[in-house]
């Protein structure tokens, strides 16, 4: 399989359904040569990378209820929505351990996208530049503004992923991917509307980050010519789209195990029942 790319949409819980497909294609040795991802897609792709089946679920179903993992307390003891310690050191070097050494040996490129936020542009980090740093990129990229704190990292200051480049589809394309996996954790159909809250960002942010707000307030405008990009190139068949069958009942910071898991299925069912069908726009 040559010049052929997996992107990975984010979405906070809603990457859910990615980790359902993802472990689809991990039970049957589907890998690619390159993959790139943001906030929880390259959250859920670093495990698929891993090689640990299962650990996208125990990460984001199973431990989704534990009281550092989502709650107003870590929003005002630790100035993030998310317990950011918690998901990104805890569960990776205690909890569920992740397999560094599979991680670095094996051959798929694999980039994670952040959001610089004195240029409001995307930075993109491979693999092989950042291994032992993986945790600390991974909660860059999976940083909302007001919902976490800035991550700096190589004398940059990062936050969200999405944010400057929600479906880094082009930049797969830009590194010679002529065929691109993409998985969306939106329906069919679905455009953004601008975000409410973005006027909340002038206060911390206006002064010191301007262009980190104009991307902040025409973020929706980007990822829906990116959808319509993506449908174009889909239309062409130069693009596979996965994008749940079914109507969404998960949130950006949904807590219900039940919906989660049900969400998860949602991902290797649909997986499941398009197999044939990719493998042979893959082979065509």
């Amino acid at each position: 399989m040559k010049n052929v790319g997996l992107v990975l949409e984010g979405g906070g819980m809603r990457g859910v359904y990615t980790g359902g497909v993802l472990e689809f294609f991990s039970e049957h040795q589907l890998f690619f040569p390159y993959v790139i991802g943001v906030s929880a897609g390259a959250c859920n792709g670093a495990s698929y990378v891993s090689r640990q089946r299962g650990r996208n679920y125990q990460v984001t179903v199973d431990l989704v209820n534990h009281p550092n993992y989502i709650s107003y307390k870590n929003l005002l003891k630790r100035k993030g929505l998310f317990g950011m310690d918690f998901i990104f050191d805890e569960i990776p070097n205690k909890l569920v351990p992740f397999d560094y050494q599979t991680f670095e040996e094996v051959p798929e490129t694999f980039l994670i996208g952040t959001t610089n936020c004195d240029t409001g542009d995307p930075v993109y980090f491979e693999k092989k530049n950042c291994l032992r740093d993986v945790s600390t990129v991974l909660r860059a990229s999976s940083s909302l503004p007001l919902m976490a704190p800035m991550v700096s990292y190589k004398g940059l200051n990062l936050l969200d992923g999405g944010i400057s480049d929600p479906i880094p589809i082009k930049k797969s394309v830009e590194e010679g991917n002529s065929k691109n996996v993409v998985i969306l954790t939106r329906n069919l159909g679905y455009r953004k509307q601008r975000e409410r809250f973005t006027s909340l960002l002038h206060r911390p942010y206006k002064k010191r980050y301007p262009n980190l707000i104009e991307k902040m307030n025409t973020r929706h405008n980007l990822y829906n010519e990116t959808l319509q990009y993506i449908e174009e190139e889909e239309m062409k068949g130069n693009t596979f789209v996965l994008r749940p069958t079914q109507p969404l009942q998960v949130g950006r910071i949904e807590r219900d195990k039940q919906k989660l898991h049900d969400l998860y299925q949602l991902g290797y069912n649909d997986a499941k029942q398009i197999h044939a069908q990719l493998q042979n726009w893959l082979h065509g």
